[in-house]
This record gives C-alpha cells, structure tokens and sequence, in this order.
C-alpha cells in the first residue's frame, strides 16, 4: 500500500476552523445521503458528543445546538478507506498493491497468487518456517498510528474520515485497526481492533523461506495448523495443569489467533477461486483484496459468501513498458472491464468495498469511482462501497459506515454531488469535531 496518497497541495493540505472536542450541531435543510436507506431531501442531522443523536425529514433542531443551514448542500456518512497504511510510520514499509503476476496479465509479470513481493521487504532467514519467518503477526496498526501524520489531514480534506490501516510488511504483516481521522490522541482514534490479519504471497524472496507462490502458501496453511495445534494445548493445559508442561508461548500464534478474519490477495480470477478454496481450508473468515478480475469472479465470490476489496487504481499501461510490446486480448480487456467489477458483484450481491492504493489525490479517487459508475454501479452503491460496505466487512458497522441515530458521528458536507468534478469539500466532522478544509485553488476542486 501506498504511504503518500492524496497528499494536496500544501494549500490544502492543512484544516482550519477545527474545533478542540465534539460539539452540539445541527444540520438542516440539507440533502441527506444515509447509505443505509434512500436520500433524505430538506432534511437535519443533529450531532451530540461525538455521536448522531437525530436524522430524518422532520427533526426539531434542539435547543443550544450551533445551527448549520444545508440549503444547497449535501451530508454524506464520511467516506472509508478499506485498505491503507495511512498514519503508520516510514519503518513500517508500504506493500505494493497486489499485482497482476501472470505471464498474460496487465503488467507482463510472471504467474503468481497475488503480490509482489515489495522491494524494500526483508525476510529473515530464522531456518525454516518453525521459527516464523516473515511473520509480525502480533503487531496492531492502531499502537502505530501517528496522529500528526500529513497524510492523515490530506485526506480528512476530502471527506475520508475512518482508515481501515495495516501493517504490510512480511507474508503475516499483523493486525489491522479501524482509525478514525481526528487527529490529537492516537489512542483516541482507534474505533475497532484488531479487525484482521493482512498476509501477502510473495512469489520470490532473496533471503530464503519462502521463495515462490506454492511456499508463500504452504507457509501460511503451516502457520493456521501450528495456531490450531498451539491452541488446544493451551486449553488442556489451562484446564488441568498439574503434571503437564506448560505450551511455550509463541507470540506469532498468539496474534494469528487475535485476528477475526485474514486477507489474502487475487487479482485474477484463477487467483480469486484459488483463496476462496484456501480459505475453507483454513477455516477462518477471508477477505480477498485486489480485485483486477472481479468481474470474472462474481459468481464465484456470490456462492462463496467471501467479500473482496476492489482497489480503485484500476489496471493501466505500464509506462515503463517496453512501447513496442504486443499485448495479450486478456491484457486488455482486464484493463478496460476491471472498473466493471464493482456493477457485477453488485448486481450478484457480493459484499465488496473500495480501497484507494496507489491514488494520490482527492481528484483521482473520485475519477476512479466515477469510472465504476460509468461501468454500470450506481451512485447509491457507490457510496455505500466507500461507507457501509467497509464497515459491514470489517464487522464494525454498528457504530461506523452510515448516518443512524447512535452512531459515531463521521460524516462530510459538500456543496454538490460527491462524484462531480467541481464538487468542494465545505466540512468534515471526526468523532463529532469539525473541521474545514482550506479552500482548494481558484479553478480547480479537489
């Protein structure tokens, strides 16, 4: 993942107007996107304390409340992003999206389950897999989130105000956090964690185990059957120890057995049907990332329950490619349907969230989205793809992902449509604190 997205210009790269602590606001006569139910036309959003005390048609604005007039604008549940290291420091290396390792594949590589391996990625050669190679599984994003980030502002300013942020060094990198964007105490951010276990499959490595796809897998079915094995000794232990010796503890079990759910890369579609079968086998809950051939693969994602992050960098020609190369039929189509992806599995009723690696401004996410909408997605999906969807697949949409009384209140104003070019970001509130993007240059909305 990438560390520098939608970093602004510094003229917008910086909030002000911000206040010190949740305030008592009303928002009335605005347009009112839920993505939990239909929009809300003339409607009030009252927020209290850091929470969404009231929504709907008719709310009485209560007293003492700072009054906010909507007229002409629009309230959206702050915007999701479902797999980002934003906020982790620069020792935490960013992993590079998941590639396209076939030899037929949008970026010529060699065949492969998912990622490449990053360059900066060191794996330590302990002596095989029963020493954990590769693996910082019992790292917690949320321990190294670093609220004065730049990143952080960056994209609050464009609406984003919860980061599902990972670690992603290593093939078991460690557990994901749900962080809100609020800046000040970094404990204060944290709204959920962990929320799962990132793994990559690297296809080669310079320092030993594992060095190709089949060991990248083999390593990880190896680790999920020692945590089985780790855990049931700890329970007959626990539950008579007199005349047994005690199970050593094992820190990198120990943070494979916290994770609710892991995530695995695929790109293709053979790679897509490959994890789904895996993670049976493992018989923990999976989230796939990448995406690239999800159009190919939803009936598949459909009859298999697994949800899928779609990366809205979508498949490009490779610039540094050779200009004089014949690509393949399947290069290209996968590089002009793959935007098409998010209408299929919509339409087969697969689980499915954005995330937004390898985008590095507010203006390029929104074009990404608009290209899945221009392939058939609707507006309304869209928005719940950056929303609810993310917080559904993560498990924390009881208190995140849509604008409900008693939810946090995460949201963002705007005066037009969220997807149109020349719509401005006018307020974003985090945890129930305001904040007002610095205004864009003349002439351009980003």
């Amino acid at each position: 993942m990438k560390r520098r997205h939608l970093l602004l210009a510094a003229a917008g790269a910086f909030a002000y107007g911000q206040t010190g602590s949740p305030g008592f606001y009303a928002i009335q006569n605005a347009m009112i996107h839920p993505a939990s139910g239909p929009a809300i036309p003339n409607g009030t959003i009252v927020v209290r304390n850091g929470l969404i005390e009231a929504v709907g048609p008719s709310v009485p604005v209560p007293a003492g409340a700072w009054t906010i007039d909507g007229k002409g604008l629009h309230v959206y549940p702050g915007l999701i992003d479902a797999l980002s290291t934003w906020g982790l420091p620069a020792a935490a290396p960013a992993a590079a999206r998941p590639a396209t390792p076939a030899a037929d594949a949008p970026t010529g590589r060699r065949r492969g389950g998912g990622d490449e391996t990053p360059a900066n990625v060191q794996f330590l050669d302990d002596g095989g897999p029963e020493d954990r190679p590769s693996n910082t599984s019992w790292l917690k994003a949320g321990d190294l989130v670093q609220p004065a980030d730049a990143t952080l502002t960056a994209a609050r300013n464009a609406g984003f105000t919860t980061a599902i942020v990972f670690p992603s060094t290593g093939v078991f990198a460690g557990q994901g956090s749900a962080v809100n964007l609020s800046g000040g105490r970094a404990g204060d951010m944290v709204v959920g964690s962990p929320v799962g276990q990132y793994v990559t499959l690297p296809t080669r490595s310079t320092a030993g185990f594992p060095a190709s796809l089949m060991g990248s897998i083999a390593y990880v079915r190896q680790i999920y059957i020692d945590a089985e094995q780790y855990k049931a000794a700890k329970a007959m232990y626990a539950q008579n120890a007199r005349g047994l010796q005690r199970p050593a503890y094992d820190r990198a079990l120990e943070g494979v057995l916290e994770s609710p759910r892991i995530l695995l890369p695929a790109t293709r579609k053979v790679d897509i049907d490959r994890m789904i079968r895996f993670g049976k086998e493992l018989k923990i809950p999976v989230v796939l990332y990448g995406g690239a051939e999800a159009w190919r693969a939803a009936d598949s994602l459909k009859a298999s329950g697994v949800p899928i992050l779609l990366n809205l960098k979508w498949p490009e020609h490779d610039r540094d490619g050779d200009p004089d190369a014949v690509e393949s039929l399947r290069t290209l189509e996968t590089r002009e349907l793959a935007p098409s992806g998010a209408a299929a599995l919509s339409k087969a009723g697969v689980r499915f969230a954005f995330y937004t690696t390898g985008l590095e401004r507010p203006a390029d996410v929104r074009r990404a989205v608009k290209r899945a909408v221009d392939a058939g997605l609707s507006n309304e999906e869209a928005l719940r793809a950056m929303t609810l969807g993310a917080a559904e697949i993560y498990g924390v949409d009881d208190r995140l992902g849509s604008l409900e009384n008693g939810k946090i209140a995460n949201l963002f104003v705007t005066d037009g449509d969220w997807l149109a070019e020349r719509t401005n970001v006018k307020m974003v509130f985090v945890d129930g604190k305001k904040f007002e993007p610095a205004p864009a240059p003349a002439g351009r909305a980003e």
